[in-house]
């Protein structure tokens, strides 16, 4: 789009540079104990202008008026508001991917990250050159579509009970052309799922318990799907389902790797050592240190 300097404001007036804009949403988000408030009221502008984000620094003196101008305006008001950027925007950022999200779906995190990390590491230790792959509760497809993009060769089954949210991933599967290695399936974990064996089961499943349900942000409590983050009051309800259809699911020595949280986490390891064919493997730490996913694996006998 056109960005070039415009004098629609009166002289005696500061007019509303790219600059001045961002440093008055900045100031603005950080009122309000807006987490990295900077960054926030650059990838609005940046979307309302339909230009890179580091074009933003090139162009500081530029005034930006029209539709632009009223879609960011709105846009810093809805955050404020609580409204997450992600959804304002329609897309975010996840292992260095782009992302398409919408209310459907619960927006990629970088602690989710750590599963990638370790199902990419686990298909190396089982020496697979066709790694077959469950993404239990897919949502945007984040897991899936990035594995599938690390693992050219990968065969993976995104798994979704929403079907507004295997849309969105099925797009997400499109924009990254992978789609011919996922197969996108509606079901309640593995219940409509074709009877076949996965080298790996990888998950992000709802995990928060209702009695936490306060200690959410609201802007999380408020915006994300609920089916999404709540899983009755442990957090346990989807986990412990997951788990048990798990060992059937997997191959010998197939990886079970799940996103946890911190406050469930004894509730698991037990799970884990209490369920006949599967072995604790390891514990992986986010990057604040949590505890946040876990690592088992098949056996037999």
């Amino acid at each position: 789009m056109n960005l070039e300097p415009q004098s629609t404001e009166p002289p005696e007036k500061e007019p509303w540079t790219i600059k001045r804009l961002l440093d008055w949403t900045a100031e603005h988000f950080e009122k309000r104990d807006t987490d990295n408030p900077r960054l926030r009221a650059e990838v609005l502008l940046a979307e309302a202008l339909d230009c890179p984000r580091i074009e933003l620094y090139t162009q500081f003196a530029t005034v930006p008026s029209g539709d632009s101008l009223k879609n960011f305006r709105s846009w810093v008001k809805r955050h404020a508001a609580g409204e997450p950027v992600a959804y304002l925007v329609g897309s975010k950022e996840f292992y260095s991917l782009k992302f398409s999200v919408d209310t459907n779906v619960l927006i990629p995190r970088p602690e989710t990250e750590h599963v990638i990390i370790e199902a990419i590491e686990a298909v190396k230790s089982l020496g697979l050159s066709v790694p077959r792959i469950a993404d239990v509760g897919t949502g945007s497809g984040c897991i899936a579509v990035t594995l599938a993009t690390q693992l050219p060769a990968s065969q993976i089954c995104a798994i979704d009970l929403s079907r507004a949210a295997l849309d969105v991933a099925q797009r997400n599967a499109n924009d990254h052309n992978v789609g011919a290695n996922i197969q996108i399936i509606e079901s309640d974990l593995f219940a409509e799922v074709p009877d076949q064996q996965f080298d790996l089961v990888v998950s992000n499943p709802p995990y928060i318990g209702t009695a936490e349900q306060n200690t959410v942000a609201d802007s999380v409590r408020d915006f994300e799907p609920h089916v999404a983050l709540f899983a009755g009051q442990e957090g346990m309800d989807v986990i412990r389902r997951l788990v048990a259809s798990s060992v059937e699911r997997l191959s010998e020595n197939g990886y079970l790797i799940v996103e946890i949280s911190p406050f469930i986490l004894e509730r698991c390891q037990a799970l884990i050592r209490e369920t006949s064919g599967l072995e604790w493997v390891k514990l992986v730490n986010d990057y604040s240190g949590h505890a946040r996913v876990l690592v088992a694996r098949r056996v037999m006998g």
